[in-house]
Formats: C-alpha cells, sequence, structure tokens
C-alpha cells in the first residue's frame, strides 16, 4: 500500500514540476568575494525543483557512493548535490577537509536540524553526535570525555574488558566445537561488545536475557535508521505515505525506555542513598558508570540549570552502545577477514605477541597502552584505512557563508566528507586497496600518522576537527586487545581452503561484510584459557 501511495505522489509531483519549471528560476547563487569576483556554489548535477527530492527520497548513502565517486571525477575534489533548497556539498580530497574541519572549524562545527525521526530519536538532538555547536554539545561532550571515557576510567574497567574476552571466546569455541572448527563470528563479536558497553552504561553486568533484549532492540533500531531518512524531505507527507514506518519507529522508541528507565531509576537510586560518600570511595565500591556521570549535568536554560529528563538520558545511552558496539564488531569482523586472507600477516602478528606476552599469558591492556606491539597497532590501523566503519562521517553545517576552493558555501548548506576516499588516496598511499600493515612502521608512509588530524589529514576514520569521534582512544583500545587476543588463543582459517574470503561491502548501520566472515579456528596449543 505504501509503495502504492508513493508512486502516485511521485506522478503528480514529476506533473507538477513539468508545469511550474518554466516559472521556476534556476540561477546559482552567487555573492561577490572581496576582489569582486562573483563566487558560485560548487559544480553539481542539475538540480529540479519537487523532482529531485522526489527521485532521491528512498536511496541509501550506499547507493549514492559510486555516483558520488563519478561526481568528483567530473567535477572535482568540491561538488555540490542538491537535493533540497540548500546544497549539500561533499568535500572529497584530505587537504580540504584539512582546511574545513581544523582551519576553519569553528564555521563548520554545527549539525543540520534533522528530521522529524532523528529528532525523536535524539529527544530534540539532546545527544552530543545531534547537539548544536554550543553550550549544550560542549557540556555533553565534556562530561562523556572528563567521566566515563577519561583515560584513569578506563583503565577501571580492565577487569570487565577481561570478562568480556572470556565471554567472546567462549562463545567461539562452543560455536566451533558444534561445527566442526567453523565460526561465523560477526554475532559473536557483536555480543561481546553490548556485554562491555551495557556494563560501561549502566555499571551492572546485567543477565544475558537482560542484555539479549538490549541487544536486540538497539540492532533493529540499527537497522531501522537508514530508512528514516525519507522523512527528511516534505516530512508532513512522508508521515503520512510511509506512516507504517513512522509506527514502527514510536514502537523501537517506546521499547527502549522500557528497557532503560528501570536501569536508569536503579542506578539515581543507588546514587542517593552513597550520596554522603567522597566520589573515590564510591568508585571503589562500584563501577563509575555513564549513569552516574550524567545524573549529574545541568543543563543551561531559560537563565538557570536543570537536569536531564529521562528521555534525554535513553537517547544519550542509545548514542553511547550505538557508537561503540556496532563501529567495533564491525572493525574487527574486516580486520579478521584480512587475516585469514593473508596468512603471513597472521603469522607475523602471532609471532610478535608470542615474543611480548610469552607462551601462557593473554594479551594485557598494559601491553597495548605500554605499544609494545607496533605490528598490533600497525594492523589495526590498516583495517581502519581499508575498511573505516563509516564512510562518510556525520554531516557539518556552515555558520555563515564561507569560501572553500573559490566556490561559496552558503550558510546553512551541509557539508558531507567522503572518509573512505581520503584513505585510499593514491598520492598518499602506495598500492591504497590492499591491506599492508607494514606501511605503518618505521619508514613507511603512514609512520607516525595522527588520527586526529591537527597536523595534517591522511585518513580519518573518527573524524576529525571539533566534532571528532571522542571515543577514539577507546574504541583502538578495545581493537588491538580483542584482535591480539584472538589471534593469541586461535589460529585463524579460511572456512573452506579453496575460497578466498570475500571483500564485498555493503551498507547497514555501519559498511559490513556483504557475506558475513565464516572462518575455521584452531585453539593454539600453548595458551591457557582466558576464564569468564
Amino acid at each position: 500500500m505504501d509503495d502504492f501511495v508513493f508512486l502516485l505522489l511521485t506522478l503528480s509531483l514529476c506533473v507538477a514540476a513539468r508545469f511550474l519549471l518554466p516559472f521556476l528560476s534556476t540561477s546559482r547563487r552567487r555573492k561577490q568575494s572581496a576582489g569582486g569576483d562573483a563566487l558560485s556554489l560548487p559544480p553539481g548535477p542539475t538540480y529540479i525543483p519537487l523532482l529531485t527530492p522526489i527521485l532521491w527520497l528512498r536511496r541509501s548513502a550506499f547507493e549514492v557512493e559510486p555516483y558520488l565517486r563519478l561526481l568528483r571525477r567530473n567535477h572535482g575534489p568540491v561538488f555540490a548535490l542538491r537535493i533540497t533548497s540548500l546544497p549539500a556539498v561533499f568535500v572529497a580530497d584530505r587537504r580540504l577537509a584539512y582546511e574545513v574541519l581544523i582551519r576553519q572549524g569553528a564555521v563548520f562545527a554545527d549539525r543540520p536540524s534533522t528530521n522529524p525521526a532523528n529528532r525523536l530519536l535524539s529527544s530534540d538532538h539532546h545527544n552530543i553526535s545531534s547537539a548544536s555547536y554550543g553550550p549544550k554539545w560542549r557540556l555533553l561532550r565534556r562530561n562523556l570525555t572528563s567521566g566515563v571515557l577519561h583515560s584513569a576510567r578506563i583503565r577501571r574497567f580492565a577487569e570487565s574488558r577481561r570478562w568480556v574476552l572470556g565471554i567472546l571466546l567462549q562463545r567461539l569455541r562452543a560455536r566451533a566445537d558444534a561445527d566442526g572448527g567453523l565460526v561465523v563470528v560477526m554475532e559473536s563479536f557483536q555480543h561481546a561488545m553490548f556485554c562491555l558497553l551495557v556494563l560501561m552504561c549502566f555499571g551492572e553486568k546485567l543477565d544475558e536475557k537482560a542484555i539479549g533484549d538490549i541487544e536486540s532492540m538497539q540492532r533493529n533500531l540499527l537497522k531501522l535508521v537508514p530508512k528514516l531518512n525519507v522523512f527528511a524531505i516534505f516530512p508532513q507527507i512522508t508521515k503520512i505515505v510511509f506512516r507504517n514506518l513512522w509506527n514502527r519507529m514510536i514502537g523501537m522508541r517506546r521499547r527502549q525506555e522500557e528497557l532503560f528507565l528501570p536501569l536508569i531509576q536503579a542506578r539515581r537510586g543507588l546514587n542517593r542513598s552513597t550520596g554522603q560518600k567522597e566520589e573515590e570511595e564510591e568508585e571503589e565500591e562500584r563501577a563509575y558508570s555513564y549513569v552516574d556521570s550524567l545524573l549529574g549535568v545541568r543543563l543551561p536554560e531559560d537563565g538557570g540549570e536543570r537536569e536531564l529528563d529521562d528521555s534525554e538520558m535513553v537517547s544519550l545511552f542509545s548514542e553511547f552502545m550505538s557508537a561503540g558496539t556496532d563501529t567495533t564488531a564491525t572493525a574487527l569482523q574486516w580486520i579478521m577477514a584480512h587475516l585469514v586472507r593473508d596468512p603471513r600477516v597472521q603469522q607475523k602478528l602471532f609471532d610478535e605477541i608470542r615474543e611480548v606476552t610469552g607462551e601462557n599469558h593473554e594479551v594485557s591492556e598494559e601491553d597495548v597502552l605500554q605499544n609494545r606491539l607496533p605490528y598490533l597497532k600497525a594492523v589495526i590501523l590498516e583495517g581502519l584505512r581499508r575498511h573505516p566503519p563509516g564512510h562518510f562521517v556525520l554531516p557539518h553545517i556552515a555558520a555563515e557563508d564561507a569560501v572553500l576552493e573559490g566556490h561559496l558555501i552558503p550558510k546553512g548548506a551541509a557539508v558531507n566528507f567522503t572518509v573512505a576516499e581520503m584513505g585510499w588516496d593514491e598520492e598518499e598511499w602506495t598500492a591504497p586497496m590492499e591491506f599492508r600493515p607494514e606501511r605503518f612502521l618505521a619508514g613507511g608512509e603512514g609512520e607516525g600518522v595522527d588520527l586526529t588530524g591537527s597536523r595534517e589529514i591522511k585518513m580519518m576514520p573518527f573524524g576529525a576537527g571539533r566534532r571528532i569521534c571522542p571515543g577514539m582512544a577507546l574504541a583502538l583500545l578495545h581493537l588491538e586487545y580483542f584482535v591480539g587476543n584472538l589471534v593469541k588463543q586461535f589460529e585463524w582459517k579460511a572456512a573452506v581452503e579453496s575460497e578466498e574470503v570475500d571483500l564485498t561491502e555493503m551498507l547497514e548501520f555501519t559498511v559490513v561484510m556483504k557475506h558475513p566472515l565464516r572462518a575455521r579456528i584452531t585453539p593454539r596449543s600453548t595458551m591457557q584459557t582466558v576464564r569468564v
């Protein structure tokens, strides 16, 4: 039924566009530069009012990506794609990305006002990723980075990570034993990350059912999110046309609140009961969590302050878990896929791990934090360069008219960055589509790469500038810790010896393997088991 209504809507608007076009101005916006020359928008395809938005209504970002590569070839490193009244500008050059995100970072630090679905899921932009650049955003981000993501508190979760590592290894062993050594890894990776992020979020080791309920809800929501882009265009109409989709989204939001609110209330009660103790004494008795930090946040509002309401906290927890689970699990799968494809790299990595940790000890967090495993770090960086979990960062917005590469970027225009393309730049990287961890060792073109982009941008899997991912250090720790121990515990081989692992990509919430990694694992005979 939705498709039939959508077809009628499309045909009607196409007819309307046919008769309106002669009366609509198609001139490009121009502005006088300081020298008197007229600046125009970046080049791009023709925009047809009404018709263009309809044609893009149901396209996903993954369908758009090949088209964007074509526009890059035809129009250069900065081009515009008009889907609504304001252009969406795409920056497909790492040097220009540095200009926008670092040198003009304050101008381009804001976020667009998103569609009604995203506003509902973010409690009207009360989360870090979508909040406008200003006091609210600074407060929420500072609370996260100085709280649960502070380096001292990250270290306090060392035993929690070891607990989750035990869960992961136990699941892999059980599945391998049940299927002649064969495992499909992605589900186990996702479950392990959910166990860890739920604990960091709520400060409790929940039982399997509770974790499973949260995981199922969050995963279903993430699968739905790309479809919600239809509400960005003509929302008053699309909310009616796609009412079933809208109602599904409302139902999932209610389910989030059903699962999260009791955990918030329990933690709020625990904080009140220990409110007279010093903070350090409290943390010795129980794990400090994201909830604990948010209970102390006071938002500036109407000349005063207020606490976060429950809905806003639910949005922040959902953001925290989404950002830390699927992205890390996706990166883990891509890296392990390359280790299966290239036994030489896997053996070299295992030899380094064995030399540093000995025969009978797992990779510890200190091994990672003290940089005792440079080849392991190189493997992680190469995985992130070759397969960034997101091929685009969230759009930025120009807070005022700006100039880039001689083109006008008008106030309010969305600016996007082709993250994957920057890590595949042939001018910067030798054979960029090949997996070569050695490029990040001494003498390689990636030696000492700056992932923050503050000096230059060679790759930006975590974004760059003011809106860089605040969880970058935690993500790198998790990737090194889990990849190191997966290689120390098991030898990884292709499921079928004569078949190469398929690296075809597919877009979900992140860019994942279209055919999930299926591998044959064999326990290393000298390695002791990590216990849950």
